[in-house]
């Protein structure tokens, strides 16, 4: 029998939060289901091991997904809270607590999705990963696990984008023909979702990204993957060799919209230049398939200028900003009270969970806690489905790999100075001067006549 984990029932922050229940777990932590009494929510607490706070580069990409997650306001992204250190020295991260079930879940439960259902949500991904891309962010592990449909407020299919823990910057140059590994060994990313240059350890941008999403969404159309293999090792060579099976001809007798397979294939090109450039021109490709056109996803993007979306990572980088807390051996006393009252900044967002690095997916038929995912691929791999198959359930490993890049903090601009304001005389009144100018000449001149005639 398992000891009980000493965390649950445990009080961090001063008393903050309650943490209840552990909702996933992996090599780098557990993520939990917290009470946040003063705010009367809950709230998912991911709490990196105790005994890890040594590993630099494991406390590096921890940092490093709370601080790129902090800086994301898209509404499909999971919301960061706070994050900091705890008495212990433990690493946490006070994410929004959700409620629903990841993609995965959805699909090997329900079955494939249809267009009216499945469009909407990639369409809204898209929009999660516009955001990030614009800040330079790369999720490097989108996978169906990490895209969890919420159901909270009542809502229905609302993606929410987990687990930046592999989310990086740039990457680093290798060698030509091998791939990234970890100090453990482990391959970044998932086999069956990566973009041919990752699975060759290039470097990589936005249109990884993109090709990872369009893999997820041929499975969510047809209930299985764009390749047919049976091992990490042949997904890996088949996304850097062969072409991708058609979606018109993966389920006999399935149906769809014409160009719909040339948007998804298009997607799913073996160099990045061929694919579309940015998420939004991804969404755009895939609207026409939407209900009306996906008329209503419009307020997802910014501007398609890159102009717009370099203004707004600066804006994110200024404005956004999530406290990192201290223990509290390690605060400094409060100042006294200025006379005039400071604003307080809060971590918005309703209560809900995000995924643990490495965090086993709860696979389980009826979604009991579907609130976490794995973080972690080649040291988690999944059981390779049979060719004809849907993948099938599986159990993640708790390995976890260190990041070996680190996001630069944002920098700070100042505010550019307003320009002069310059006051130009009001054309009317000008006009007005002249009349009067000219009523009072003719005034005199009839008044000369008139003394002339008197005479």
């Amino acid at each position: 029998m398992r000891p009980q984990d000493p965390n649950i029932g445990r009080d961090i922050l001063g008393g903050q939060f309650q943490i209840l229940q552990k909702i996933g777990s992996g090599g780098m932590g557990s993520v939990y289901k917290a009470a946040q009494p003063a705010m009367n929510r809950m709230v998912a607490v991911k709490i990196l091991h105790p005994k890890l706070a040594n590993r630099k580069d494991l406390v590096s990409r921890f940092r490093r997904e709370a601080r790129a997650m902090s800086h994301l306001t898209h509404p499909n992204t999971v919301k960061v809270l706070l994050y900091g250190e705890l008495e212990d020295g433990s690493l946490y991260i006070v994410m929004e607590y959700l409620e629903g079930k990841n993609l995965n879940q959805i699909v090997r439960k329900e079955g494939p999705m249809g267009l009216d259902r499945a469009i909407p949500v990639l369409i809204q991904v898209c929009g999660a990963l516009q955001e990030a891309h614009s800040q330079g962010i790369v999720h490097r592990d989108l996978k169906p696990e990490n895209i969890f449909l919420s159901t909270n407020g009542g809502l229905r299919d609302f993606p929410k984008v987990l687990d930046f823990g592999l989310a990086k910057v740039t990457e680093r140059e290798l060698r030509p023909g091998s791939v990234m590994l970890t100090q453990e060994g482990m391959v970044f990313g998932t086999p069956e979702f990566m973009s041919p240059e990752q699975a060759q350890g290039k470097p990589l941008d936005a249109r990884s990204d993109i090709y990872s999403l369009a893999v997820i969404l041929y499975e969510m159309l047809t209930g299985k993957l764009p390749f047919d293999a049976r091992t990490p090792m042949e997904f890996i060579q088949h996304h850097v060799t062969k072409p991708p099976l058609a979606l018109e001809t993966r389920v006999p007798g399935k149906t769809f919209p014409q160009g719909l397979g040339a948007v998804i294939a298009k997607a799913l090109e073996k160099r990045p230049e061929d694919r579309y450039t940015t998420a939004a021109d991804f969404a755009d490709a895939l609207k026409p398939y939407a209900p009306g056109g996906g008329k209503g996803f419009s307020g997802l993007f910014p501007a398609s200028s890159m102009e717009v979306l370099e203004k707004a990572s600066r804006s994110h980088a200024e404005l956004a900003h999530v406290p990192e807390q201290k223990p509290e051996s390690q605060r400094q006393p409060p100042p006294a009270p200025a006379p005039t009252p400071a604003s307080s900044r809060q971590g918005g967002g309703a209560s809900a969970p995000a995924a643990m690095d490495g965090a086993p997916s709860n696979r389980k038929p009826n979604g009991a806690n579907p609130m976490t995912s794995t973080g972690n691929p080649l040291s988690s791999p999944r059981p390779m489905p049979s060719p004809h198959a849907v993948r099938p359930p599986t159990k993640s490993g708790t390995n976890e790999g260190p990041s070996s890049l680190r996001i630069a903090p944002p920098v700070s601009r100042p505010a550019p100075a307003p320009a002069p304001v310059v006051v130009k005389g009001s054309p009317s009144t000008l006009t007005l001067v002249g009349v009067a100018v000219g009523f009072l000449i003719v005034g005199v001149l009839l008044a000369v006549i008139v003394l002339k005639l008197l005479r």
